[in-house]
């Protein structure tokens, strides 16, 4: 499952739990585009549940639409990362350190509170 909500002008929540296959990943990586598409300066958390690998299907959906992807990450100051699996937070860590200008930190499930608070600054 991939759930996306805005919830204010310049905010989204994602939510993703589970295995996602090439279908749901194109609808999913549709719907985000276009959440985003006339944000600036932008806020996401991104709630990560049960995490399984997608498909080989799912992955080359979203090797496909990388450049469309990396327009819209453009748009977003800050994400804040919420998820028990500890190696998922600290992926996210590393791949906010790669896209200039973007902040990314991650929370334990626990810390979403924390993760709002730091967003809304």
């Amino acid at each position: 499952m991939f759930k996306v909500t805005k919830t204010g002008e310049h905010q989204l929540e994602l939510a993703l739990s589970g295995r996602l296959d090439s279908e749901a990943m194109k609808v999913a990586l549709d719907e985000l585009v276009e959440a985003s598409r006339q944000m600036e300066h932008g806020r996401m958390l991104y709630r990560i549940g049960d995490f399984e690998w997608p498909t080989m299907g799912a992955m080359g959906v979203e090797l496909a639409r990388l450049p469309a992807l990396l327009g819209m990450i453009r748009r977003f100051d800050k994400i804040a990362v919420v998820a028990a699996e500890r190696w998922i937070r600290s992926a996210s860590k590393l791949e906010g350190a790669l896209i200039p200008g973007l902040e990314v930190r991650a929370f334990a499930p626990a810390e979403e509170e924390a993760a709002r608070t730091w967003l809304a600054r």
